[in-house]
């Protein structure tokens, strides 16, 4: 090794790359199908295969911190003292890492009662007697002291371009230092909070690098404090000792026991198929692919798959209403990964083509056969509504299907679609598919409906695994240990460089489309036991799959807009903003973009100075976010413009200004997608246009309602809404006698809970108790605390600790379900619904307090949230059922949360609002009444 390229050593610092990877992914935890959390686990190796495709190391190591007493514990005992206990998850993850880091043969390393930065410290500088180059993997700045001429802080990234190699000259000009080794007195001198060290009262970082460019030292600081005047001389004088320390404790410890064995440390080819192993059961596809990329496997396997080859690697996906594009990593070559991963290549398949219409009538007769069918629609597009067929994949049998070709014109390929309506309409075959609202929405078009009985894998692994992603490709990768062949590999990646699937070769439609179907049919084979082992086949079959082709019709029905109204609108809420913008520069003086938070932060708290100490972001840059400015709105009328401004803007620009513009301009109507498959708890949700989240409790808000309109003079928009029913469920379910008397009375139930909590009689509640009852009411369903009670309220924390506690000695029974709920997570790790449906929650045992503190909030919500889910949904489906039988010309047109909007024929309005009422009220069989309330008007707003 006579080349410095030949002697580099990269030192990783295991918990500081672990905690930054968990961290990263903390608003989106990635949570594999088994309930494994495996974000710290996918950042520590994002982070470690960016070091050896980026840096093609000839040494490496990783150090971990050993947990127990250490040296500088021993000489200050509150040293790290405040740290909060690692996160579960990180614990879960750790074990994982060093068995990953075992099969890329990549030495672990650390030293009893020594922390990884003094091992990482003392093997640099052994490194460097040796003349090796060292670079110190870490986002610590603490190691900036350890940097020389041949030692380095290599800092990493989630971006490529953004990884930062720390030297001598970096270093001393980011902390105005003249050598590094001077960080040690910095951190001496003002302490580390993130470590627990002191340092010296008084002093901050600005004041600290005064000290250096002056002194040089802290102990030449110390040597002169006559120097210095006032109350600083007084707190340095009283505090030497502790700035002595403080030092100490900042110091890297460069002779720590660690032997230095360069053999140990040389870059060996990894043992791929242990990495496999492992990366296969944390769901690792795409970061396999990666390790293939770096180290492509022997015996002809790095062959590559596709075409010819093929570019940035992506999946299908079918999570919500269409098929969404993942993006992966975009490296150039996909590597095929070893023959453990069966693929179409390697597995014996005879996949015809149909294309005659003696054959099509054959294939009918074939179907009509069979107990059970698989089927895929391959089209030009995305959108449901507007995409035309180009294939029809059908499979009965694993390893054999046939695939329809269907031509350009609509009518030929409506005629064709003909030949097979009595399999799609028959009421015994059950038709399988993967996502079927898209294919039944898009056969509406050539007039073919899809008859029940249905299953859709989406929806049964949705059920299964209710918190991860619901994508075939997965599905094939962990239950049947096959690599299907992916859609960019026929079509091309995402762009306008994309193919139309029409204009694809048929050889390859029909492989891509068959195996589609034959690998959904296999899965189905493994979800049905598994439905049953869950316990929720039932819910599946009675519910779920009932319900898909109710929200099929609803998204092809859409519903009307009047673009008057919202144009209208638009012009009032210009001159609304307008008005507030005015107002908010008059009061601060000056005129600033009311869109920057910078600018915003600037004005309030420097300008104006509303508080004396405001929150700041990470950035350093002042937290205007809304639930900052909400909680500071009494401090100026300047805030309050701010809020209002920001929700007028966002009003106009989600809605107002955005519905006209997804008008389906063949019908005038807007056809928004339910999601069944994306919540928690099991509601459903809105998107494309969200129509769900349209305000309400503003005037301007429940102005955009107006423009929802019935779709002609014969009719009109109604309206059935569950009074309070997640209240009602709580009461139901907990059988509190005084809840329970009090909705069996009808009575106000807000009204009433304030009369027992104030001790007054219910004539005699204030409308401010009233209120204060209510979000006692609703906050106990979402776990609220008396901080968070206080934060919604005028109570101090004081009074809204005894507001609970007084609630909860009022309803002991109710007080005890909830416990139950808690206890009955902290043993099965889930909870379920009054349907069985279940919300699994893997950080109920953390033994991170404000993480369990979380799980167990869930454990108290889901049972009743998704138990109202339940309930609508059973609802909707006896609606529906009962709207065909009785061929109304009513329809179902919009469910948000606990209310369904129909577009009614005046003359069904009477009979139909009883029909209506009567089948929500008796979706599901309950001691406490569900009540409905009903309101009907030309526009969805009339009926409030």
């Amino acid at each position: 090794m006579n080349s410095s390229q030949d002697k580099r050593l990269f030192l990783l610092d295991a918990y500081a790359l672990i905690f930054r990877g968990y961290y990263a992914f903390i608003k989106n935890p990635r949570i594999n199908s088994k309930g494994l959390h495996t974000s710290a686990i996918m950042g520590f190796i994002n982070s470690l295969l960016n070091v050896l495709r980026l840096e093609k190391p000839t040494h490496m190591a990783v150090v971990f911190d050993i947990w127990g007493e250490n040296l500088r514990r021993q000489e200050y005992p509150n040293y790290k003292a405040h740290r909060e206990e690692t996160p579960e998850a990180i614990r879960v993850a750790v074990p994982y890492i060093q068995e990953i880091l075992n099969a890329f043969r990549i030495p672990v390393l650390y030293a009893e009662g020594y922390e990884a930065d003094d091992v990482i410290g003392t093997l640099a500088q052994k490194a460097e007697h040796h003349g090796y180059t060292t670079y110190m993997v870490t986002p610590d700045k603490d190691f900036t002291q350890l940097v020389t001429k041949n030692i380095k802080i290599y800092k990493p990234s989630t971006r490529v371009n953004d990884i930062e190699i720390l030297g001598v000259e970096e270093v001393c000009k980011r902390y105005g230092v003249k050598t590094p080794r001077q960080v040690i007195d910095l951190l001496g001198m003002m302490g580390d909070a993130a470590d627990n060290i002191p340092g010296l009262p008084g002093v901050g970082e600005k004041t600290a690098k005064k000290f250096i460019q002056k002194y040089g030292s802290i102990e030449n600081l110390l040597a002169h404090t006559h120097e210095l005047s006032g109350k600083m001389k007084e707190r340095i004088e009283a505090n030497k000792d502790l700035g002595v320390l403080s030092k100490k404790l900042a110091t890297i410890i460069t002779d720590a026991p660690v032997a230095w064995e360069e053999e140990k440390l040389l870059m060996e080819a990894p043992d791929l198929s242990k990495i496999q192993e492992l990366f296969q059961e944390l769901e690792f596809r795409r970061l396999l692919e990666n390790v293939y990329r770096l180290f492509p496997p022997s015996g002809g396997q790095a062959e590559m798959v596709g075409i010819e080859s093929y570019t940035a690697q992506q999946e299908q996906r079918f999570g919500t209403q269409s098929n969404i594009f993942d993006t992966f990593p975009a490296d150039r070559v996909s590597m095929r990964p070893p023959t453990t991963y069966t693929s179409i290549e390697n597995t014996d398949h005879l996949y015809q083509l149909v294309d005659t219409p003696t054959a099509c009538r054959l294939l009918l007769e074939k179907l009509l056969e069979q107990k059970t069918v698989c089927f895929d629609t391959e089209t030009t597009g995305l959108i449901s509504l507007e995409a035309e067929l180009v294939g029809l994949a059908f499979n009965w049998q694993k390893g054999k299907g046939y695939y329809v070709s269907f031509p350009e014109s609509f009518q030929e390929t409506k005629e064709i679609l003909e030949t097979f309506k009595p399999f799609f309409e028959h009421p015994y075959i059950i038709k399988v598919g993967h996502d079927l609202k898209y294919d039944i929405k898009v056969f509406y078009k050539y007039d073919l409906s899809v008859n029940e009985p249905l299953y859709d894998t989406m929806i049964a692994h949705y059920l299964l695994y209710p918190d991860t992603r619901h994508n075939m490709n997965v599905f094939s990768e962990n239950f049947l240990q096959y690599k299907p062949v992916p859609i960019e590999a026929i079509i091309g990646k995402r762009g306008k460089s994309q193919l139309s699937m029409r204009s694809v070769d048929i050889n390859r439609q029909i492989e891509y489309a068959v195996e589609y179907a034959d690998i959904t049919l296999q899965i189905k084979q493994v979800f049905d036991s598994l439905l049953i082992q869950y316990n929720t086949e039932k819910l599946f079959r009675e519910v779920e799959m009932p319900l898909m082709p109710v929200l099929a019709a609803m998204e092809i029905e859409g519903i009307h807009l009047d673009i008057a109204v919202l144009e209208t609108l638009s012009k009032q809420l210009e001159r609304d903003l307008a008005l507030l913008e005015d107002k908010i520069y008059k009061m601060s003086g000056e005129f600033f973009n009311l869109n920057s938070p910078k600018q915003i932060g600037k004005v309030l708290f420097e300008k104006l100075k509303i508080i004396e100490a405001p929150k700041k972001t990470k950035t350093g840059q002042y937290a205007t976010s809304e639930d900052i400015l909400i909680k500071l709105s009494h401090q100026h009328q300047i805030v309050q413009n701010i809020l209002e401004y920001r929700q007028l803007q966002k009003l106009k620009s989600t809605y107002v200004d955005a519905l006209p513009k997804q008008i389906d301009q063949y019908n005038g109507r807007v056809h928004t997608i339910f999601g069944q498959t994306i919540t928690d708890t099991g509601r459903l949700n809105s998107t494309n246009p969200n129509l769900q989240n349209i305000p309400i409790r503003s005037q301007r808000g429940r102005e955009v309602r107006k423009a929802f309109i019935a779709r002609d003079e014969d009719h009109v928009v109604l309206s059935a809404d569950y009074s309070q029913i997640e209240l009602r469920l709580i009461a139901e379910l907990s059988e509190d006698p005084l809840m329970t008397t009090s909705f069996m009375r009808g009575e106000d139930i807000h009204a009433a809970i304030a009369a027992k909590i104030f001790g007054v009689s219910i004539e005699a509640i204030t409308h401010e108790q009233r209120n204060q009852a209510k979000m006692v009411n609703f906050g106990i369903i979402y776990g609220m605390s008396a901080f968070g009670l206080s934060e919604q309220t005028s109570l101090s924390h004081a009074e809204a600790k005894k507001l609970i506690d007084t609630y909860y000695a009022t309803y002991p029974i109710l007080k005890a379900y909830i416990a139950r709920q808690i206890d009955f997570a902290h043993q099965h790790g889930f909870v379920e619904t009054i349907l069985g449906r279940r919300r699994y929650l893997p950080d109920i045992h953390s033994n991170n307090a404000v993480v369990r503190a979380h799980a167990e909030r869930n454990a108290i919500n889901t049972p009743i949230q998704g138990s109202a889910a339940d309930v609508i949904k059973i609802a909707m489906i006896h609606i529906d059922k009962a709207f065909r039988e009785k061929k109304l010309r009513s329809k179902m047109i919009l469910q948000v949360h606990d209310e369904l909007v129909f577009d009614i024929h005046k003359e069904e309005l009477d009979p139909v609002s009883g029909l209506i009422r009567t089948k929500m009220e008796q979706a599901v069989k309950t001691k406490i009444p569900l009540v409905v309330k009903i309101g009907v008007g030309r526009n969805w707003l009339e009926m409030y």
